[in-house]
């Protein structure tokens, strides 16, 4: 994910090129925006150490490089988690910064999920059926569990069919309306 792939203004992220190579455009939660915030500007001086020493590039993505040749040292282009070290392009013989490698966030929640006890297996796929369907506590509940509708679930997880969706409501165990017994309210 790159800064300019984050609205805050709209309140929206954009993923590029995710599952199926497609763009999908998720929310940004408002408790999320002051912490990001923070984080942008502390790598925003990442940066512009990096570019003081003579470095600060990112690989740019399908020729972009050769549109433009100045982009992969520009702010919004940089990634929103960086790598903590530079790395040698051997290819083109450059130094740059990559972004964080995904087992750094696997085994960050690996160990959260150790730290916290949970008595269940859960990794970052985990988050997006919760994300989904339910969370796994009492404070968080997901898109299908506070009652939205199914397309725009689909939407968000990015399925071409709402059957790979409906899959889901099943594990809801409540149906696609995610309706439960109005005895369940009585206790």
């Amino acid at each position: 994910m790159r800064v300019k792939d984050i609205d805050f203004e709209y309140n929206h992220i954009t993923i590029r090129d995710a599952k199926g190579h497609k763009d999908r455009r998720t929310m940004l939660p408002t408790a999320l925006k002051e912490p990001l915030a923070q984080h942008l500007e502390r790598v925003k001086v990442l940066h512009q150490k990096d570019l003081d020493e003579g470095f600060g590039l990112v690989y740019l993505p399908y020729g972009l490089q050769r549109k433009y040749p100045n982009a992969n040292s520009e702010w919004i282009w940089q990634y929103v988690f960086p790598a903590s070290t530079r790395y040698f392009d051997s290819y083109d013989k450059m130094h740059r910064r990559h972004h964080l490698h995904e087992s750094v966030v696997q085994r960050a929640v690996k160990s959260a999920v150790h730290k916290a006890a949970i008595p269940k297996k859960a990794t970052c796929h985990t988050l997006r059926h919760s994300f989904a369907t339910h969370g796994s506590t009492q404070l968080t509940t997901g898109l299908l569990e506070r009652g939205q509708d199914i397309r725009t679930v689909q939407e968000l997880l990015g399925h071409n069919d709402v059957r790979t969706t409906m899959i889901y409501t099943h594990v809801l165990n409540r149906g696609g309306m995610s309706v439960k017994s109005p005895m369940d309210d009585l206790r």
